[in-house]
């Protein structure tokens, strides 16, 4: 994915191929779609599978960084998207996480890493690195690919905070900034 709705990629020659598309949504959906087709064309995942959807600017983030994050979570069901299972889009409250804390599933830790903000990004989740075999009682199944859609849209670097001696501050000494999550939200269950 490039600025002003550029997507390049090689083929299986290792020739460069770029493409314009006339709208930023038309470059977004043809990037969902390729990771789909990364995912249903690999025998088995046991890793998850990053599409950028939009760049985003700054600093990529990185363990100990909070985020603030609108997303949609999907089922993976025959082949490509299925029910939507959470997504806190139309809501008032992006949800509040400090990557590395372990307070959501482990393939939105690794998921988001290097990310920008105003940076969209697509998920798709094996079982392992999602809720496994206990799935979410009446929400998501055992043994669920999930698909996520996340969105950055607040950065807290670590790197950031300083002491009043001008030395670095790690957040991570210090009790996280954000509530925690109420039982409606995804990083509860």
């Amino acid at each position: 994915v490039q600025p002003n709705n550029y997507s390049t990629f090689y083929d299986d020659q290792r020739q460069n191929w770029s493409i314009m598309f006339e709208s930023e949504k038309a470059a977004v959906d043809f990037s969902k779609q390729v990771c789909i087709a990364k995912y249903n064309s690999s025998p088995a995942l046991d890793a998850v599978l990053c599409q950028d959807l939009v760049l985003g600017e700054g600093q990529g983030v990185e363990g100990g960084d909070s985020l603030e994050i609108a997303y949609t979570g999907w089922l993976f069901q025959n082949n490509g998207l299925g029910q939507a299972f959470d997504s806190n889009v139309n809501k008032d409250k992006l949800l509040r996480l400090k990557l590395g804390s372990g307070k959501v599933i482990k393939g939105w830790e690794e998921g988001m890493m290097g990310m920008k903000k105003g940076g969209r990004r697509y998920l798709i989740i094996p079982p392992a690195w999602a809720y496994g075999a206990q799935g979410v009682a009446g929400r998501v199944p055992p043994d669920s690919t999930l698909v996520f859609e996340v969105e950055v849209k607040r950065v807290k670097l670590v790197k950031e905070c300083s002491g009043s001696d001008g030395q670095s501050v790690s957040s991570r000494d210090s009790p996280a900034p954000s509530p925690v999550p109420n039982s409606d939200g995804f990083s509860a269950d």
